[in-house]
């Protein structure tokens, strides 16, 4: 904790001098901008399989970004350098951690003007970017994590009248190297590769008031993927159609969300040369509808549902796969946590958000969480029980996040979830020992 403490009257410090610096700077079509992030957690009663019970990890995620506007055309560079440190062989540490100064977006973008139109925009990325697509449920840019999903290829957008918004990409999405435990728990360095063996391709088109004040937004995604030497996969090749309807939240009204999606294809039984093509089918809905209330902390309570599909018995294929989706702002953290990921569950739930002031955010949720199959994995904790033995229920997840701009370069943030495990987690073969998991990180963000 003194680490912590030491780092925040740090960056505060510097936080302030460069948003001085900022004020007085003349306007330039070259922009300069930092952030750094650091965060330390801690669990206790780890619900994942396989990993020490009781572990804390140290997060330094620092990113530097670099623009220039040439009016038509605006250029971009950003380096990432996401590390960790107190891990150990026992600790939870992958790619979604480490990836060590990694230049992750590089890139032109090209804005063509009213090519459908007066009143249309049109732009074109090509090079290494960050995507946030949709409800960002099946292409992201993660931000919780410590690391990001990079894309290279080419992304289009359009807008044009009345309220029409369309997106195209097709791209390779960036594999974070290095990928091994010792590499990784080293921090060593080494360039993310992209191929033609991992591809995603596809779009989306939405339009407002479609009904009524709802947007109704459909999108299709391929992802193909294929071994090559020393990366053995899965060889899936899945397509991906869904169709979303929302209606933002505000002060003194209802808003709702309702989001299906299918996902068909084909994938191996695992990564072995002679495993077995299996076809795909899976899904995943989500819906979520609330009310926005007015005063001082302006509080909107909602309830919430989510339900991935799992594998079926007997060898049906069924996991829903969320792609490169992110999870915090449906379901739970990543980091030590990484529990609860968007396939086998099914779950109801209740949020309450509020924002005491203009600089603080909060909000909790309750979920009691089942098991779609009782034949597969719990969602992405690995506890699994093949005879369905053990019941479909997982347990009930308490989850709660506070945030507090200090300045307008500072952000405090604390992040909470009690898990009480249910029949499931206690019970199946390869289950943590315990009935409870704790989990609780503190974030210090600074941008400059």
């Amino acid at each position: 904790m003194r680490v912590v403490a030491l780092l925040l009257g740090g960056l505060n410090c510097c936080a302030t001098a460069a948003s001085a610096q900022t004020a007085t700077d003349a306007p330039s079509r070259l922009r300069l901008s930092a952030t750094e992030r650091v965060r330390y957690e801690l669990i206790d009663g780890q619900a994942r399989a396989g990993f020490n019970k009781s572990d804390d990890l140290l997060n330094f995620r620092t990113t530097v970004l670099a623009e220039y506007d040439a009016k038509s055309v605006r250029f971009a560079a950003e380096l990432w350098d996401s590390r960790v440190y107190r891990a150990d062989r026992g600790t939870p540490v992958t790619i979604n951690e480490v990836n060590a100064l990694e230049l992750v977006q590089v890139f032109a973008e090209a804005r063509l003007g009213a090519v459908a139109g007066p009143g249309s925009t049109a732009t074109m990325q090509a090079g290494r970017f960050l995507l946030n697509l949709g409800s960002r449920r099946l292409v992201a840019a993660d931000d919780y994590r410590n690391t990001t999903n990079g894309y290279t290829g080419l992304h289009a957008n359009l807008t044009a009248k009345p309220g029409w918004r369309a997106t195209a990409i097709y791209t390779l999405p960036q594999q974070r190297r290095p990928d091994d435990l010792d590499a990784l728990l080293d921090n060593e360095e080494a360039v993310d590769r992209e191929s033609f063996d991992l591809v995603l391709w596809g779009g989306l088109v939405s339009r407002a008031r479609a009904i009524g004040p709802a947007t109704v937004e459909t999108s299709f995604f391929h992802l193909g993927e294929r071994d090559r030497p020393g990366r053995p996969t899965r060889d899936r090749s899945l397509n991906t159609v869904a169709l979303r309807i929302i209606r933002d939240p505000a002060p003194g009204r209802f808003d709702l969300e309702l989001e299906g999606i299918v996902q068909r294809g084909r994938a191996s039984a695992g990564t072995a040369t002679a495993a077995i093509r299996q076809p795909v089918a899976a899904w995943f809905l989500h819906a979520d509808a609330g009310y926005g209330f007015g005063g001082g902390w302006k509080p909107r309570v909602s309830i919430e549902y989510d339900h991935a599909s799992g594998d079926g018995r007997g060898g049906r294929f069924g996991r829903f796969d969320t792609l490169l989706g992110m999870r915090r702002a449906d379901l739970a953290p990543a980091g030590l946590y990484n529990a609860i990921a968007r396939t086998n569950i099914a779950s109801p739930g209740v949020r309450v958000e509020a924002t005491p002031d203009r600089k603080t955010d909060l909000f909790v949720s309750y979920r009691p969480m089942w098991l779609a199959s009782r034949f597969d994995a719990f969602s992405s904790t690995g506890v699994r029980d093949a005879s369905g033995r053990s019941g479909n229920f997982a347990g009930h997840q308490v989850d709660g996040r506070i945030r507090h701009r200090l300045s307008r370069a500072l952000m405090l943030e604390l992040d909470a979830v009690l898990l009480a495990k249910g029949r499931f987690l206690r019970d199946a073969p390869n289950a943590p020992p315990g009935r409870w998991t704790r989990y609780v990180s503190f974030n210090v963000a600074a941008s400059f």
